[in-house]
């Protein structure tokens, strides 16, 4: 049974989040792309990016829940200008935070996503825009 004072999953803070997607809009010819999908739940995040090194002027194009859509806005505001490897700390750093060993303090608005950790089938969607960011910055430059 669920804790009656457990916070809301969809609360109106991270429906909010969903809204600031319209401020990355996607670019198909940028420098790099990447896209990411969930295997739980469908989810797909396409990411460009103008630096192909570091991210930079940061698109996105999501067909998500509005989890999905609330943690890639959140990525969108605290990506920008992080390489390979510090996308794949932070994405390891999200990893021990959904498993509960990490504070939301590790990335700023995270802890609006706090109710989604004990949704196990929302996890992956969470994790979504910072794998489409690996994937963007991992292909050779002559394939993009």
């Amino acid at each position: 049974m669920d804790n009656p004072r457990a916070p809301a999953l969809y609360s109106p803070q991270l429906l909010a989040l969903a809204i600031e997607l319209a401020d990355y809009p996607f670019d198909g010819a940028a420098a790099a792309t990447g896209r990411a999908r969930s295997r739980s739940c469908g989810s797909v995040i396409e990411l460009s990016s103008s630096g192909s090194e570091r991210l930079a002027d940061i698109g996105l194009k999501t067909t998500a829940c509005a989890v999905g859509q609330a943690s890639a806005a959140i990525f969108a505001g605290e990506a920008q200008g992080m390489d390979r490897a510090e996308v794949g700390d932070m994405l390891r750093a999200l990893e021990s935070w959904l498993a509960g060993t990490a504070p939301s303090s590790i990335l700023p608005r995270l802890e609006l996503l706090e109710p989604a950790r004990r949704h196990h089938g929302r996890h992956e969607a969470i994790l979504l825009p910072w794998r489409a960011a690996l994937d963007a910055l991992s292909k050779p430059s002559d394939a993009r």
